[in-house]
């Protein structure tokens, strides 16, 4: 008898293939943005740690657009569907994960930015293929 359970990794895509889905109600610049985002948030996560590039992210977002957007899909996937945190009541999603940073010990730490690096490999293929970001106009923030 077969496992029809789909797998972590299948998991990770199913929510990351969702998540382009509702990135599609942007403007047609913050879809781009999302797509470039996307794949530029593993980098800062690898160069200065999760904690960082979401409080970089969080810093650089008005709430509703590219990055607000990015930072609502990860802080879900992170604390809804892998429960690497708990959610304090009325705190969203990605707030928490950086208190969650903030407060965890290594091993959360740890955990959290492999996870989100595995997620982010899913959310930037998928955003790339949808949303088709202008190569020439992938420049600094």
């Amino acid at each position: 008898m077969s496992d029809s359970r789909p797998t972590l990794d299948q998991r990770r895509a199913q929510h990351a293939w969702k998540a382009v889905e509702r990135a599609g109600g942007l403007s047609d610049k913050d879809k781009k943005d999302f797509a470039r985002e996307a794949k530029r948030l593993p980098v800062r996560i690898k160069t200065a740690g999760l904690g960082q590039a979401l409080a970089f992210l969080n810093a650089k977002s008005n709430g509703g657009d590219c990055r607000g957007r990015l930072l609502k899909e990860l802080g879900e996937w992170l604390l809804r569907e892998r429960r690497l945190a708990s959610r304090p009541n009325g705190a969203n999603d990605h707030d928490a994960v950086i208190r969650a940073i903030i407060d965890g010990d290594a091993d959360l730490l740890r955990r959290a930015a492999e996870e989100a690096l595995l997620y982010l490999q899913w959310l930037t293929r998928f955003s790339e293929a949808e949303f088709k970001p202008d190569e020439d106009e992938d420049n600094a923030d």
